[in-house]
């Protein structure tokens, strides 16, 4: 690494550190005063508002803003050294354009290591923290308000539930069913089902069991019992902002119980997943961009430069926000949804370093 490498680096990475200070503060300032009067109403203390909310909140908003600080960061560095001709003297040394991109590819590598890290372990362990005091604090009492509830528990086995209250955790109306193929070998009813969390198992009223042998019916009566079944009361607690609070490991292996209980809510998991993979590449190809909009010197000044790259980032962040909304109704898929915003930029990109002289 040479010295103009660290140099252009160096002020890459603190621009963009400054930034993403700057615009959160701002923004965590503005949450505060939206929720101040929770806060009251919960009379809690400021040090518990700080550690339990805002330090968690900090990074989750430094993660979604990444994409516009890092664009911003880059169009502001570039634009100084243009204003200044150092861009100029730079090419004029004998350095192609393509070798000036390097220091600010190595820094987006930098940034998008550090955001895979972040994203897959720290934030969501961060988002926990946070998560729960929202619900506690800041929203509603949930209520599970689901009306006949089918899950799968197993290869042939389904649970039905006519409505579950959440807060005692009571299910009424449940059935379980023995489905081989597409014919019914058993189902089991009872009024009732409900949690015994000193036993960590389901106590079921007196229930009717049915099998089903051909055409054959044996009906059998069964006294209350506890049992285990591959379902829990966690299944019908909030989800509220589940998806940001799952470490990649543990959204792996939610989403696969998901599919393998047939659930039809995957897309949000899915979508979490692939823009969690998508958002440092995304941070790649905007920095090459900020670099061939404001390698120039423009009439405008570096004010109007960075104005169009506040511009071209809000596009960006719009970019995602319709992506997800189109994942979440199924119009398109997780996968296509994460990366379609820098599908899009990529393609934008490459016409601006054929369009743009450098």
């Amino acid at each position: 690494m040479k010295i103009l490498d660290k140099y252009i680096i160096t002020k890459f990475l603190t621009a963009f550190f400054f930034t993403v200070v700057m615009l959160v503060s701002v923004i965590c300032v503005i949450d505060f005063t939206e929720k101040n009067d929770d806060f009251i109403q919960h009379d809690l203390g400021a040090w518990q508002i700080v550690s339990e909310y805002y330090v968690n909140l900090f990074p989750y908003f430094a993660n979604l803003l990444s994409p516009i600080t890092v664009f911003i960061a880059v169009v502001f560095v570039t634009a100084q050294l243009a204003s200044r001709t150092e861009v100029v003297a730079m090419l004029a040394s004998g350095i192609s354009f393509k070798r000036f991109l390097l220091p600010y590819i190595m820094g987006s590598a930098i940034l998008g290591g550090l955001t895979m890290a972040m994203t897959g372990w720290l934030i969501p362990i961060a988002n926990k923290t946070r998560v729960e005091f929202e619900k506690k604090y800041i929203k509603n009492p949930y209520r599970f308000s689901g009306r006949n509830v089918h899950i799968k528990i197993g290869p042939q086995d389904y649970a039905f539930m006519e409505s579950y209250d959440n807060v005692n955790n009571v299910g009424y109306k449940f059935a379980l069913e023995t489905i081989d193929g597409q014919l019914l070998k058993r189902r089991l009813t009872a009024e009732s089902i409900s949690w015994d969390s000193t036993k960590q198992a389901w106590h079921l009223t007196p229930q009717l069991r049915r099998t089903f042998n051909g055409e054959k019916e044996t009906l059998k009566s069964l006294p209350a019992r506890d049992t285990t079944l591959n379902l829990f009361p966690r299944d019908f607690a909030s989800t509220y902002r589940l998806a940001e609070t799952l470490t990649l490991p543990e959204l792996n292996r939610y989403i696969n119980q998901k599919i393998a209980r047939g659930a039809d809510d995957t897309q949000v998991y899915l979508s979490e997943k692939n823009e969690r993979f998508a958002y440092p590449y995304a941070m790649f190809i905007l920095t090459v961009i900020g670099v061939i909009m404001s390698a120039r010197k423009s009439r405008a000044g570096v004010g109007g430069q960075i104005a169009l790259g506040f511009v071209l980032a809000f596009v960006f962040i719009i970019f995602v926000i319709l992506s997800r909304n189109l994942a979440a109704v199924g119009t398109l898929s997780p996968l296509l949804a994460a990366w379609v915003p820098s599908i899009v930029f990529t393609i934008i990109g490459g016409v601006l370093y054929r369009v743009i002289p450098q």
